[in-house]
């Protein structure tokens, strides 16, 4: 009981030290406060054979039942549940009021310590759900402490078993289920301590690789991750001698925008530009922002006539949307650059043709997509 204190107290101590680095997940905070009161909770309960006292008893058992709810509650913060606190906070005064009303109502040692193992078995189950409960991008990590909370359930419920059917059961009481019961709450401690805390750290990873790769505005592909994808692309393509194209876009009189209606109203235009974009195009396609009204398609399996067809689909879904806070006033169009990537041309040099052929149909009057003049051979 004395290792759990200790344990758990030194788990709030590692966190609050690990917080004071920079941001961190909200869900850490509370997890912190969780491992701090339970680790109070064991250590009044390692006090109670040196001071029987059962206002001892009852806070020790009161301030355990919080710092469970407090740790259902870090979860439920961590995995984004909407309005946990209806289900956590009634849950917790529930478990508070039927623990309490035994002990003062009578009830004995062994329902008392019945109680508190099924109040904590239907929380670790709780929490093993959530943790297991199949869905994309879980994470090993994230099963592995679900196993170990499962694990925990079913020795806190063997635990109300065995007091159910032997009739003794006390904190201290010795046996095989209470060794189970301590070396299994042991590893809770170890494996959900620096689990969850890596947990933190594994969802602030991939946040930050998201704004790595994602233009915060439209939320498409950045410059980064757009050369990055169509490079991988394009070598898939030349492996299995499939064609992929390259269109650069360009929304038309944007400065325009900008000047008449401000830059709030043009930064709706690209975030509509790129929802009407996207829509007209397939799920394997790359787009992306290259900076300002600039924009990119890479097409995987698309040979030259299909990249047109696409471009016109393109063309046609950005003009029909229009720009809300514009009105009338403003004709939303774009300016296209076909090119067909060629096998062994980098994806820079294409990218230079499907400009030049941008910069063409600008020079035509807009509002429309022109083919690139093919690589040039060498002599």
């Amino acid at each position: 009981m004395l290792v759990l204190a200790i344990g758990n107290i030194a788990f709030a101590m590692l966190l609050a030290g690990y917080a004071r680095s920079g941001p961190v997940n909200p869900a850490m905070r509370m997890w912190q406060w969780a491992k701090l009161v339970q680790g109070c909770a064991h250590f009044l309960s390692w006090l109670r054979p040196d001071w029987p006292s059962q206002w001892l008893s009852v806070a020790a058992n009161s301030t355990l039942i919080v710092g469970v709810m407090l740790e259902a509650a870090a979860y439920c913060t961590f995995f984004g549940f909407p309005r946990w606190q209806r289900i956590t906070v009634p849950t917790g005064a529930l478990a508070l009021l039927a623990y309490n009303y035994a002990h003062f109502y009578g009830a004995g040692a062994t329902t008392r310590a019945i109680i508190m193992s099924v109040i904590i078995a239907a929380v670790s189950g709780a929490m093993s759900v959530v943790l297991l409960r199949p869905r994309n991008g879980n994470s090993a990590l994230q099963r592995i402490i679900g196993v170990n909370n499962l694990i925990f359930f079913c020795a806190m419920a063997l635990r109300a078993y065995t007091g159910l059917t032997l009739g003794t059961l006390t904190v201290f009481s010795n046996g095989a289920v209470q060794t189970f019961t301590y070396v299994t709450g042991y590893m809770l401690m170890i494996v959900n301590g620096f689990g969850f805390l890596l947990l933190c750290k594994e969802k602030d990873d991939r946040k930050m690789e998201v704004l790595a790769t994602i233009d915060s505005l439209t939320g498409l592909a950045n410059r980064r991750a757009f050369f990055e994808l169509t490079a991988s692309a394009r070598m898939l393509a030349s492996r299995t001698r499939h064609p992929i194209s390259l269109m650069m876009l360009d929304i038309d009189h944007f400065k325009a925008i900008n000047d008449r209606f401000g830059h709030a109203t043009g930064d709706q235009a690209l975030c509509v530009f790129a929802q009407a974009a996207q829509g007209a195009l397939r799920d394997p396609d790359i787009l992306g922002r290259l900076g300002g009204e600039e924009f990119a398609v890479a097409l995987p399996g698309t040979d030259l006539h299909g990249a047109i067809q696409a471009a016109e689909r393109v063309r046609l879904a950005v003009k029909e949307v229009g720009v809300p806070d514009c009105g009338d006033t403003y004709a939303f169009t774009v300016s296209i650059g076909v090119v067909l990537i060629d096998p062994d041309e980098h994806i820079n040099a294409a990218l230079a043709r499907a400009d030049r052929a941008l910069y063409t149909a600008k020079s035509l009057g807009r509002d429309r997509a022109v083919v690139g003049d093919p690589v040039r051979m060498r002599a």
